[in-house]
């Protein structure tokens, strides 16, 4: 298990919320399924499994974007 630092949230297409980090000791950034949304056909997102990057959608809440830093 790698320690990670946490880059951010944003959602796939599909509906599935995503989580970007960054292992601290090679630098790689790393997505995890963190919701598997109701409507998604997909079977490669299973909720706490990693996911190839696909072109996420930013999400977040007026100006306040949901990054860590």
């Amino acid at each position: 298990m790698a320690l990670v630092r946490l880059l951010g949230f944003s959602a796939l297409s599909c509906g599935c919320v995503v989580g970007r980090y960054r292992e601290v000791g090679t630098g790689r950034e790393v997505r995890y399924v963190e919701e598997k949304a109701s409507s998604c056909r997909s079977k490669g997102h299973r909720r706490n499994q990693t996911i190839a990057s696909e072109r996420p959608q930013i999400v977040g809440t007026g100006s306040m974007a949901l990054h860590a830093s």
